[in-house]
């Protein structure tokens, strides 16, 4: 068994221990490289192969944390290998590839060397199946877990990183994969997953949740909530199968959420109408009743901490969380420094939104936000474009993010933004994308040379000026701060406190 350190560090770098001999390697081949060489987590992910289906079979005592798993990974390797790495932090019990037991090393607190009996020529099938048991609450990196442990279960939500606390995995958004995700719990406790719920199916005191994601979906868009919830099955937008869920609990939380969740079919409508076609097959959301600080958009199923909901509904955070599943999920970012790809989108959707239910215009959304930062704020000197590791969730993300959107389209008028918008979304659908990619998809379709103008609203510290050099209108430079705020900026503070307040979601 491969055991952890006492302590573990995202920067440990302990001797590399095997925990499993196996006869000398035959054949020759190269080792895969450790991470993707990501701009901001350089370690994440893994070189040589690329994984396209995981099959997770786990067994979860909430009484103890104890969670049991065997994950069979089904990848294609793109060199010949005779190493490869995972990313995971949890108890290893054994590795097989290929049906042969593999010699596995820890090379620090989340990565994993994998050593085959047989080297895995370039374009074959293989199989990774990992066994292991561990509780993942007590596995720390860097004195933090994205496993939050509840009175009653567990709930596996994380960005960047979560795989490496509940499954082994290329634990980056470039290598997407479908899901079968399988739990084993104590009769009377609830899972829920992505994708639909193929089969739950009692076996003694234990029942077993099945779930099946088909569309690839980056790994940390995948998750887990266990415990008690009070889950609703329905037909949502689209005539497709629609979860919610309710953690027990939630008190006078529990209304407010229902009538904000129960909502996403009419937004998904809406969001259709503007960018394209839904890009799954399942839909839906879960509010756990505690261990989640803010809300992430797992493919099909986002997650939502009760606290966006203690002002009431709140549909301002539902839009945001369902524009990913287009911009951030179907379109997934090829590197995090592209975050603005996932979060100027989305919360430029809330404005939209709330231009739909009469809470204010975009343009006046965008008077008002502008106008609320000074021009010597902190708020300017974070880029969007390439925010860096440490403010991947800053304001400026979100808020300078949506503002860029709103001054593109009255750059370009509003005809070629919905077209801009569009295409994006038909030429990278189920794909990944830059933030350069973006860029000269915009020129090409506007016709205009646009560098200039992202460099001022993307990638320049300062607050860009408004006027026609930006597309932005002058008459907004002179609306001020304390001008009659539109309606829906209470609901979006609120949302985007949340939102961006946790800069660290692990």
């Amino acid at each position: 068994m491969l055991r952890r350190r006492a302590l573990r560090t995202a920067v440990a770098t302990c001797a590399a221990t095997a925990v499993l001999a196996t006869p000398a390697l035959a054949g020759t081949g190269g080792a895969g490289a450790p991470g993707v060489g990501d701009s901001y987590y350089p370690e994440a992910g893994n070189g040589g192969y690329d994984v396209s289906h995981y099959d997770i079979r786990l067994r979860y005592q909430p009484e103890n944390d104890l969670l049991r798993g065997t994950t069979t990974i089904v990848a294609e390797p793109t060199e010949d290998l005779n190493s490869f790495n995972l990313d995971f932090a949890l108890e290893i019990r054994s590795v097989r590839v290929n049906g042969a037991p593999a010699r596995v090393e820890r090379q620090g607190a989340t990565e994993v060397t994998v050593t085959p009996k047989r080297a895995l020529p370039e374009g074959s099938l293989a199989t990774f199946v990992v066994s292991y048991a561990d509780k993942p609450s007590t596995v720390e990196v860097d004195g933090q877990t994205p496993w939050k442990r509840t009175e009653n279960g567990a709930v596996a939500v994380g960005q960047p990183l979560i795989s490496e606390w509940w499954f082994p995995a290329s634990d980056h958004p470039s290598d997407k994969a479908s899901f079968d995700i399988s739990v084993a719990v104590p009769n009377g406790t609830e899972v829920l997953s992505n994708g639909r719920m193929t089969a739950r199916i009692r076996q003694g005191d234990w029942t077993r949740w099945n779930w099946r994601m088909p569309s690839p979906s980056a790994t940390y868009l995948a998750f887990l909530a266990i415990g008690q919830y009070d889950v609703h099955s329905k037909k949502g937008a689209f005539d497709q199968p629609m979860v919610t869920a309710y953690a027990d609990g939630l008190g006078d939380i529990k209304g407010p959420a229902e009538a904000s969740l129960e909502r996403t079919p009419e937004i998904l409508e809406f969001l259709s109408e503007i960018v394209g076609p839904y890009p799954f097959e399942t839909q839906g959301g879960v509010v756990p009743a505690e261990g989640l600080g803010f809300a992430l958009e797992n493919q099909t199923r986002p997650v939502y901490s009760p606290n966006f909901f203690r002002i009431g509904s709140n549909t301002s955070v539902v839009t945001h969380e369902l524009a990913h599943q287009w911009f951030g999920d179907s379109v997934a970012l090829d590197d995090w420094s592209s975050i603005w790809l996932n979060e100027g989108f989305a919360s430029y959707a809330e404005w939209l939104w709330a231009e739909h239910e009469g809470n204010g215009t975009a343009q006046e959304l965008f008077d008002h936000y502008y106008s609320s930062y000074p021009a010597d704020s902190p708020f300017w000197q974070v880029t969007p474009g390439d925010p860096g590791k440490e403010d991947l969730f800053h304001a400026s993300v979100y808020n300078r993010g949506a503002m860029t959107l709103h001054a593109l389209r009255n750059r370009i008028g509003d005809a070629k933004m919905l077209r801009t918008v569009r295409t994006w979304f038909e030429r990278n659908r189920g794909g990944n994308a830059t933030v350069s990619e973006f860029i000269e998809h915009a020129e090409r379709v506007s016709g205009q040379r646009l560098d200039g103008f992202f460099d001022k609203w993307l990638f320049s510290e300062g607050k860009p000026r408004v006027g026609n050099e930006t597309g932005v209108p002058r008459s907004a430079a002179a609306r001020t701060a304390d001008a009659s705020a539109p309606k829906a900026v209470e609901q979006l503070n609120h949302t985007h406190e949340l939102l961006a307040g946790m800069h660290n979601r692990g």
